[in-house]
Protein backbone atom coordinates (compact mmCIF):
# COMPACT_ATOMS: atom_id res chain seq x y z
CA UNK A 1 0.00 0.00 0.00
CA UNK A 2 1.30 3.47 -0.90
CA UNK A 3 0.34 6.99 0.18
CA UNK A 4 -2.85 8.20 -1.54
CA UNK A 5 -2.91 11.50 -3.45
CA UNK A 6 -5.91 13.13 -5.13
CA UNK A 7 -4.99 14.52 -8.54
CA UNK A 8 -7.66 12.51 -10.30
CA UNK A 9 -10.39 13.23 -7.76
CA UNK A 10 -9.99 16.93 -6.97
CA UNK A 11 -13.42 18.03 -8.26
CA UNK A 12 -15.18 15.07 -6.66
CA UNK A 13 -13.31 15.76 -3.42
CA UNK A 14 -14.54 19.36 -3.45
CA UNK A 15 -18.15 18.28 -3.98
CA UNK A 16 -18.26 15.36 -1.54
CA UNK A 17 -16.14 16.75 1.29
CA UNK A 18 -17.04 20.44 1.25
CA UNK A 19 -20.28 20.54 -0.72
CA UNK A 20 -22.67 20.02 2.18
CA UNK A 21 -23.24 19.84 5.91
CA UNK A 22 -20.40 17.40 6.54
CA UNK A 23 -17.76 19.80 5.30
CA UNK A 24 -19.37 22.78 7.02
CA UNK A 25 -19.38 20.97 10.37
CA UNK A 26 -15.79 19.85 9.89
CA UNK A 27 -14.58 23.39 9.22
CA UNK A 28 -16.66 24.84 12.05
CA UNK A 29 -15.21 22.48 14.66
CA UNK A 30 -11.61 22.85 13.48
CA UNK A 31 -11.90 26.63 13.34
CA UNK A 32 -13.57 26.89 16.74
CA UNK A 33 -10.85 24.79 18.35
CA UNK A 34 -8.06 26.85 16.79
CA UNK A 35 -9.75 30.15 17.57
CA UNK A 36 -9.85 29.15 21.24
CA UNK A 37 -6.22 28.04 21.27
CA UNK A 38 -4.10 30.40 19.19
CA UNK A 39 -2.71 33.68 20.51
CA UNK A 40 -3.85 36.99 19.10
CA UNK A 41 -0.75 37.63 17.02
CA UNK A 42 0.33 36.65 13.49
CA UNK A 43 1.83 33.17 13.25
CA UNK A 44 3.82 31.30 10.63
CA UNK A 45 1.59 28.40 9.63
CA UNK A 46 2.31 25.28 7.60
CA UNK A 47 -0.61 23.24 6.25
CA UNK A 48 0.64 19.73 5.43
CA UNK A 49 -1.63 18.06 2.88
CA UNK A 50 -3.47 21.35 2.44
CA UNK A 51 -5.90 19.99 -0.14
CA UNK A 52 -8.18 22.69 -1.53
CA UNK A 53 -6.90 25.27 0.95
CA UNK A 54 -10.04 25.88 3.03
CA UNK A 55 -8.30 25.87 6.42
CA UNK A 56 -5.23 27.73 5.16
CA UNK A 57 -7.41 30.46 3.67
CA UNK A 58 -9.31 30.88 6.94
CA UNK A 59 -6.00 31.22 8.81
CA UNK A 60 -4.75 33.74 6.25
CA UNK A 61 -7.93 35.72 6.78
CA UNK A 62 -7.02 35.87 10.49
CA UNK A 63 -3.74 37.55 9.56
CA UNK A 64 -1.39 34.54 9.67
CA UNK A 65 1.36 33.87 7.12
CA UNK A 66 0.50 30.50 5.58
CA UNK A 67 2.43 27.94 3.58
CA UNK A 68 0.42 25.24 1.82
CA UNK A 69 2.12 21.93 1.05
CA UNK A 70 0.14 19.52 -1.14
CA UNK A 71 1.40 16.71 -3.40
CA UNK A 72 -1.59 16.71 -5.80
CA UNK A 73 -1.21 19.30 -8.54
CA UNK A 74 -4.95 19.67 -9.16
CA UNK A 75 -5.67 20.22 -5.49
CA UNK A 76 -2.93 22.83 -5.15
CA UNK A 77 -4.15 24.63 -8.27
CA UNK A 78 -7.62 24.92 -6.71
CA UNK A 79 -6.06 26.28 -3.52
CA UNK A 80 -4.09 28.87 -5.52
CA UNK A 81 -7.28 29.99 -7.24
CA UNK A 82 -9.10 30.25 -3.91
CA UNK A 83 -6.38 32.52 -2.51
CA UNK A 84 -6.25 34.59 -5.70
CA UNK A 85 -10.00 35.20 -5.54
CA UNK A 86 -9.63 36.29 -1.92
CA UNK A 87 -6.69 38.55 -2.75
CA UNK A 88 -4.53 37.02 -0.02
CA UNK A 89 -0.87 35.95 -0.22
CA UNK A 90 0.45 32.49 0.56
CA UNK A 91 3.36 30.20 -0.24
CA UNK A 92 2.49 27.08 -2.25
CA UNK A 93 4.66 23.96 -2.32
CA UNK A 94 3.81 20.92 -4.43
CA UNK A 95 5.49 18.14 -2.49
CA UNK A 96 4.71 15.09 -0.36
CA UNK A 97 5.26 15.34 3.37
CA UNK A 98 8.50 13.34 3.12
CA UNK A 99 10.17 16.23 1.25
CA UNK A 100 9.18 19.01 3.64
CA UNK A 101 11.79 18.77 6.43
CA UNK A 102 14.57 19.11 3.84
CA UNK A 103 12.93 22.03 2.01
CA UNK A 104 11.73 24.10 4.96
CA UNK A 105 14.60 25.24 7.14
CA UNK A 106 12.73 27.17 9.83
CA UNK A 107 10.09 25.46 11.99
CA UNK A 108 6.58 26.91 12.13
CA UNK A 109 4.47 28.30 14.96
CA UNK A 110 1.53 26.16 13.88
CA UNK A 111 1.53 23.00 11.78
CA UNK A 112 -1.81 21.80 10.40
CA UNK A 113 -2.20 18.14 9.46
CA UNK A 114 -5.87 17.45 8.79
CA UNK A 115 -7.24 14.28 7.19
CA UNK A 116 -3.79 13.14 6.07
CA UNK A 117 -2.74 10.25 8.29
CA UNK A 118 -5.56 7.96 7.14
CA UNK A 119 -4.32 8.18 3.53
CA UNK A 120 -0.73 7.17 4.33
CA UNK A 121 0.76 3.71 3.97
CA UNK A 122 2.49 4.16 7.35
CA UNK A 123 0.72 6.90 9.30
CA UNK A 124 3.14 6.89 12.23
CA UNK A 125 6.05 7.69 9.91
CA UNK A 126 4.90 11.29 9.49
CA UNK A 127 4.97 12.09 13.21
CA UNK A 128 8.74 12.75 13.54
CA UNK A 129 8.57 15.02 10.47
CA UNK A 130 5.71 17.01 11.99
CA UNK A 131 7.74 17.42 15.17
CA UNK A 132 10.75 18.75 13.26
CA UNK A 133 8.51 21.21 11.40
CA UNK A 134 6.98 22.63 14.62
CA UNK A 135 8.65 25.20 16.86
CA UNK A 136 9.41 24.10 20.41
CA UNK A 137 6.75 26.55 21.65
CA UNK A 138 4.36 25.89 18.76
CA UNK A 139 1.24 23.88 18.11
CA UNK A 140 0.25 20.87 16.02
CA UNK A 141 -3.36 20.69 14.83
CA UNK A 142 -4.00 17.02 14.02
CA UNK A 143 -7.30 15.73 12.65
CA UNK A 144 -7.76 12.09 11.64
CA UNK A 145 -10.38 9.53 10.61
CA UNK A 146 -11.59 7.74 13.73
CA UNK A 147 -11.61 3.96 13.68
CA UNK A 148 -13.88 3.80 16.74
CA UNK A 149 -16.56 5.80 14.93
CA UNK A 150 -16.28 3.60 11.85
CA UNK A 151 -16.77 0.48 13.96
CA UNK A 152 -19.73 2.03 15.77
CA UNK A 153 -21.40 3.07 12.50
CA UNK A 154 -21.02 -0.45 11.12
CA UNK A 155 -22.49 -1.88 14.32
CA UNK A 156 -25.52 0.39 13.95
CA UNK A 157 -25.96 -0.66 10.31
CA UNK A 158 -25.69 -4.35 11.15
CA UNK A 159 -22.52 -4.93 9.10
CA UNK A 160 -21.36 -7.62 11.49
CA UNK A 161 -19.67 -9.83 8.91
CA UNK A 162 -17.61 -6.85 7.77
CA UNK A 163 -16.57 -6.18 11.34
CA UNK A 164 -15.58 -9.79 11.94
CA UNK A 165 -13.30 -9.57 8.92
CA UNK A 166 -11.98 -6.17 10.09
CA UNK A 167 -12.61 -4.71 6.63
CA UNK A 168 -12.11 -1.04 7.40
CA UNK A 169 -10.28 0.31 4.36
CA UNK A 170 -12.14 2.20 1.67
CA UNK A 171 -12.14 0.96 -1.91
CA UNK A 172 -9.19 1.94 -4.09
CA UNK A 173 -10.86 4.80 -5.98
CA UNK A 174 -13.31 5.95 -3.31
CA UNK A 175 -13.09 8.89 -0.92
CA UNK A 176 -13.38 6.58 2.09
CA UNK A 177 -9.99 6.66 3.84
CA UNK A 178 -7.78 3.63 3.39
CA UNK A 179 -6.52 3.41 6.97
CA UNK A 180 -8.74 4.63 9.85
CA UNK A 181 -6.75 5.28 13.02
CA UNK A 182 -7.17 3.79 16.46
CA UNK A 183 -7.06 6.79 18.84
CA UNK A 184 -5.30 4.83 21.58
CA UNK A 185 -2.56 3.63 19.25
CA UNK A 186 -2.04 7.13 17.89
CA UNK A 187 -1.96 8.63 21.38
CA UNK A 188 0.79 6.16 22.35
CA UNK A 189 2.77 7.04 19.22
CA UNK A 190 2.44 10.77 19.92
CA UNK A 191 3.28 10.56 23.61
CA UNK A 192 7.06 10.54 23.19
CA UNK A 193 7.25 14.02 21.68
CA UNK A 194 3.79 15.58 22.07
CA UNK A 195 1.35 16.58 24.78
CA UNK A 196 -2.27 16.49 23.60
CA UNK A 197 -3.89 19.59 25.08
CA UNK A 198 -7.43 19.55 23.64
CA UNK A 199 -9.52 16.85 21.98
CA UNK A 200 -12.72 17.36 19.99
CA UNK A 201 -14.98 15.14 17.96
CA UNK A 202 -15.88 16.23 14.44
CA UNK A 203 -19.44 15.21 13.53
CA UNK A 204 -20.26 13.49 16.79
CA UNK A 205 -23.90 12.90 15.82
CA UNK A 206 -24.64 14.15 12.28
CA UNK A 207 -23.43 11.06 10.44
CA UNK A 208 -25.48 8.76 12.68
CA UNK A 209 -28.75 10.60 12.01
CA UNK A 210 -31.26 8.96 9.66
CA UNK A 211 -31.03 10.58 6.24
CA UNK A 212 -34.52 12.04 6.45
CA UNK A 213 -33.58 13.82 9.69
CA UNK A 214 -30.36 15.11 8.11
CA UNK A 215 -32.35 16.48 5.18
CA UNK A 216 -34.81 18.32 7.45
CA UNK A 217 -32.27 19.79 9.83
CA UNK A 218 -31.16 23.39 9.36
CA UNK A 219 -27.41 23.79 8.99
CA UNK A 220 -27.30 26.50 11.65
CA UNK A 221 -28.86 24.10 14.15
CA UNK A 222 -26.49 21.27 13.21
CA UNK A 223 -23.50 23.55 13.67
CA UNK A 224 -24.74 24.79 17.03
CA UNK A 225 -25.26 21.27 18.39
CA UNK A 226 -22.05 19.83 16.96
CA UNK A 227 -20.03 22.66 18.52
CA UNK A 228 -21.86 22.30 21.82
CA UNK A 229 -21.18 18.54 22.04
CA UNK A 230 -17.76 18.24 20.40
CA UNK A 231 -16.02 17.74 23.75
CA UNK A 232 -18.81 15.98 25.64
CA UNK A 233 -17.23 13.04 27.51
CA UNK A 234 -19.79 10.56 26.17
CA UNK A 235 -19.94 11.83 22.58
CA UNK A 236 -16.57 13.30 21.60
CA UNK A 237 -15.04 9.89 20.93
CA UNK A 238 -17.82 9.12 18.43
CA UNK A 239 -16.75 11.88 16.06
CA UNK A 240 -16.13 10.58 12.55
CA UNK A 241 -12.90 12.57 12.80
CA UNK A 242 -11.03 13.53 15.93
CA UNK A 243 -9.20 16.83 16.29
CA UNK A 244 -6.28 17.00 18.69
CA UNK A 245 -4.29 20.15 19.38
CA UNK A 246 -0.82 19.21 20.60
CA UNK A 247 2.21 20.99 22.05
CA UNK A 248 5.78 19.67 21.71
CA UNK A 249 7.18 18.28 24.92
CA UNK A 250 10.22 20.11 26.24
CA UNK A 251 11.88 16.75 26.89
CA UNK A 252 11.02 13.50 25.07
CA UNK A 253 9.34 10.92 27.30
Amino acid sequence: MSDRHFDELASRFAEKIYGGAKGAIRLAVLQADLAETLPGRPLRVLDVGAGLGHMALWLAQQGHAVTLAEPAEAMLASARERFAQAGLPATFIQAPWQALPGRLEQPFDLVICHAVLEWLAEPAAILPALHRLTRADGWLSLAFYNKDALIYRNLLKGHLRKLRKAEFAGEKHSLTPQRPLDPRELAAQLATHWQVETQSGVRVFHDYMPREFQARAELVDLLEMELAHRRHPAFAGLGRYLHWICRPRSEPV
